[in-house]
């Protein structure tokens, strides 16, 4: 199984911030925001 953190404050979140969830979803069986 594939998991990927990803930290941050998102504080606003961005189009950037959305963005690189949007690329990592298939690429990892779960995904930690």
């Amino acid at each position: 199984m594939n998991i990927c953190l990803f930290p941050g404050t998102f504080d606003p979140v961005t189009l950037g911030h959305t963005d690189i969830i949007d690329r990592a979803l298939p690429l990892f069986d779960k995904l930690v925001i």
